[in-house]
């Protein structure tokens, strides 16, 4: 790992080393801002010690994240538009990557310091949304076009329909378990266990199914919002040292043969189809390894890029035997085919089988691009999991007694924990990102609901108010760092 930091210059091995500081930074807050609500029902419902649930949680958040992938963590880097992921250039990768984080982490630290449940994904894509929509606004780009606003409708319909989705099924968890067992001890709260039955922990059972589901949270959290940290490092690597990183190096020849292989098929795929994709690719028209010098990603220049990339990856079979400027402009090459291909993947008149096709050659054209070094993904897992381990104690009490007007029931916190899990684990397998705080409060409310205990208004509103403001607020914020910053840089 040290060896790809040989070289630098003192002020880009410093700003290299911030950035990273502030990534890790991030993944530490979210670690002890979100992780509060994973074990907020264990510890309200004195499942576990909130020293060893806490402790617990690390360690399986730890797990999430090197066992995760990394399907996430590019969901989030691919929210800006390629152009702007191709063409960056040191001094706008530092002036975006700081405004970015320096937005989120004031608005985590802020909320987390006031107890509200607020999430950091939205806070995150609130920040990159608003750096792509300032870079737009400043370089004279349509706003249309400042944001990949496809991606940015995927993730938004993701953040949205998760928590509805985690108020209803909770709801309906706990009125089945009511239906079940309607005089079981489990829709009991603490407080009625405590006084009626002198007894301090739940039953054997509901314990156990609390615990187990408390860590299931945990991983997937790890898991879900880990990778968010991982695309951060390496938006921060490729904007700061990109001629080290735009290409994973460890690549074998056989995972260069097959991104190679890729474009080939990718050519005939594309005159197989003449008839549907001549005119939007300009098929036949444009000359073969005739690339403008202001390069951008735009479908009438598939055929050029295809051709330029081939003679690139003529018989390469490492990428270290590329010089820094060739290595880049592969990865320029390899972005902008699987960006068209996307397009091309939503036109009219393509049959399934070959959008299948399709989606298989962009795996492929992307497999030595969207990547992670190991050293990145430990770093994250452990930010994430210490974090975890403090600062916990104020969102609890918010999650156990403020959402609802009485406390919760270990049923609640098990209908509430259960849904939550399958459903970040849902959002991981569809590498969709996803906030855990929302997933999780809107099961407790869904839960108290159906228990009939009613809403805490003022508590309620605030949680609102703070997912309502979480995405503008940490968009302007970033948009107004990111702008100044810009003005440092030239």
């Amino acid at each position: 790992m040290i060896e790809l930091f040989s070289g630098l210059d003192a002020w880009v091995l410093v700003s290299l080393i911030l950035a990273l500081t502030f990534v890790l930074a991030f993944e530490f807050i979210n670690g002890f801002h979100d992780t509060a609500n994973a074990v907020a029902t264990v510890i309200y419902t004195k499942a576990m010690p909130p020293q060893l649930a806490v402790f617990a949680s690390g360690v399986f958040n730890f797990l999430g994240v090197l066992l995760g992938g990394v399907g996430v963590a590019y969901a989030i880097v691919h929210l800006l538009p390629v152009e702007l992921l191709i063409n960056v250039n040191t001094g706008h990768g530092l002036a975006m990557v700081f405004s970015l984080l320096a937005a989120a982490i004031a608005w985590n630290l802020g909320t987390w310091y006031f107890g509200i449940p607020a999430s950091s994904s939205h806070t995150l894509i609130g920040s990159i949304l608003g750096v792509g929509l300032a870079n737009a606004l400043i370089n004279d780009i349509p706003l249309g076009d400042g944001v990949n606003w496809q991606k940015a409708i995927d993730i938004g319909m993701s953040l949205v329909l998760s928590p509805m989705a985690g108020f209803l099924v909770a709801a309906l968890v706990l009125i089945a378990l009511k239906w079940w067992r309607p005089l079981s001890k489990m829709h009991k709260t603490p407080e009625q266990r405590r006084m009626l039955d002198d007894k301090k922990h739940p039953p054997f059972w509901n314990r156990l199914v609390l615990i187990m589901s408390a860590m299931g949270v945990s991983f997937v959290h790890g898991s879900n919002d880990g990778q968010k940290g991982i695309g951060l490092i390496m938006l921060v690597l490729i904007g700061i040292v990109p001629q080290q990183f735009v290409l994973d190096l460890s690549s074998t020849t056989y995972q260069i043969e097959r991104t190679r292989d890729a474009t080939l098929h990718l050519s005939q795929f594309y005159e197989r189809n003449h008839e549907t994709l001549g005119e939007f690719l300009a098929l036949g028209k444009a000359a073969k390894g005739d690339l403008p010098e202001q390069f951008s990603c735009k479908p009438e220049q598939t055929e050029p890029t295809i051709a330029a990339l081939q003679q690139s990856l003529a018989g390469v079979t490492d990428y270290r035997a590329l010089s820094p400027e060739t290595r880049i402009e592969v990865r320029r090459y390899l972005l902008c085919l699987d960006d068209t291909a996307k397009k091309v993947g939503k036109l009219p008149g393509l049959q399934a089988r070959e959008k299948a096709d399709l989606d298989k050659l962009r795996k492929d054209l992307t497999a030595t691009t969207e990547y992670a070094p190991f050293w990145v993904i430990l770093a994250v897992a452990l930010a994430l999991g210490l974090g975890t381990m403090v600062g916990w104690k104020r969102v609890v009490l918010t999650i156990g007694e403020k959402i609802g007007k009485s406390g919760m029931t270990y049923a609640q916190g098990m209908s509430a924990q259960i849904t939550a899990a399958c459903a970040i684990g849902m959002a991981n397998i569809f590498s969709l990102p996803v906030s855990t705080t929302h997933v999780l409060s809107s099961g407790v409310a869904g839960t108290m609901v159906a228990n009939k205990s009613g809403l805490q208004g003022g508590t309620v509103r605030t949680i609102l108010l703070a997912w309502v403001l979480t995405l503008p607020a940490s968009m302007g914020l970033a948009a107004g760092l990111f702008w100044l910053a810009t003005r440092f840089v030239g």
